[in-house]
């Protein structure tokens, strides 16, 4: 690592999801129409939350939040790298990248604290069905989520600092956008403050949502199995399918791509892995809650019942 030249970066050199010149318009394409089917499924479920007035409701309100994290999170990074794709200059100033950092790890953060929200929401519609109303409120989930965005704020900027505080070799980063792992791989030395800091502060404030989540689907489970209805525990399953299909696709890539020393990193494939959840699970989301949700499905019904196209003569 010593014999590597020390430079003063400005701005860096965002390198792409792929190497190959001719697979360029294959990925725009693809990651296009991907990026659009993510926005618009989203934006369908944060419409038909805040405004259906049958799904006025603390499931429903954290759903919408769930939503908007995702239109947030696939903008932060993907219309970026569509204009990178198709154009010569790939270049982002130092700021910018830090920029964009900051909020890419801020959101990707609040997502995992929304499922343990939804968790926890789910967990005392099961366990104690008839306290729900008065434990579970619109104030609370407003309040869970205005101090989980102070919480994933101030430890993404925590993060930055550290970052601007490192000496780069280089400025080319294998990567389609500035995450973490592959700034750390272009220090001169061995980030060894950082790698600490995302093994103790970042579990806690990333993983921890992921062990809150276990603990409410073990109650879960546990009432589940003393659950003598079949119809009651096929509205339990059904209930928590949707939520638990999620956490395992966030988790799963989260852990595949964090929880490891920069000394393991393989940034031709973690580039690749980044693309499933920066787009392919906000597009996969609004299609998991809704395909198996009619609450959801007869709101969406209504809304495009009120829209002027929808009447006119075929």
């Amino acid at each position: 690592m010593a014999s590597r030249n020390r430079t003063d970066v400005t701005e860096f050199v965002l390198l792409g999801l792929s190497s190959r010149q001719e697979m360029q318009p294959v990925v725009f394409g693809i990651v296009l129409a991907m990026y659009l089917v993510a926005v618009m499924g989203n934006f369908l479920l944060v419409s038909v939350a805040l405004s259906d007035p049958k799904l006025q409701t603390p499931m429903y309100f954290l759903l919408s939040q769930l939503s908007f994290i995702d239109i947030f999170l696939t903008t932060i990074t993907i219309p970026q790298m569509l204009v990178h794709t198709l154009s010569a200059n790939r270049t982002i100033s130092f700021n910018c990248c830090m920029t964009q950092l900051f909020f890419f790890m801020a959101v990707g953060s609040m997502e995992g604290h929304l499922l343990a929200a939804m968790a926890y929401d789910r967990y005392v519609a099961i366990c104690d069905p008839l306290r729900y109303s008065a434990i579970v409120s619109r104030h609370l989930c407003l309040r869970i989520t205005l101090t989980s965005w102070v919480v994933v704020s101030l430890n993404s900027l925590l993060y930055c600092v550290l970052v601007t505080r490192l000496t780069f070799c280089g400025n080319q980063i294998t990567h389609f956008f500035c995450d973490i792992t592959p700034l750390l791989k272009l220090s001169c030395t061995r980030p060894v403050v950082n790698e600490m800091l995302i093994f103790t502060e970042g579990v806690a404030v990333v993983i921890s949502p992921f062990f809150f989540i276990l603990g409410s689907y073990a109650r879960i489970g546990a009432a589940i199995a003393r659950m003598r209805s079949a119809a009651a525990l096929r509205k339990a399953l059904s209930t928590c399918s949707s939520h638990i299909v999620v956490v395992v696709l966030l988790y799963g890539t989260v852990t595949r791509m964090y929880l490891k020393p920069s000394s393991s990193y393989d940034l031709s494939q973690d580039r690749q892995v980044a693309i499933f959840y920066t787009v392919v699970i906000p597009m996969l989301n609004p299609l998991i809650y809704s395909l198996r949700n009619q609450d959801v499905k007869r709101a969406l019904r209504r809304l495009f019942r009120k829209l002027p196209f929808w009447k006119l003569p075929t």
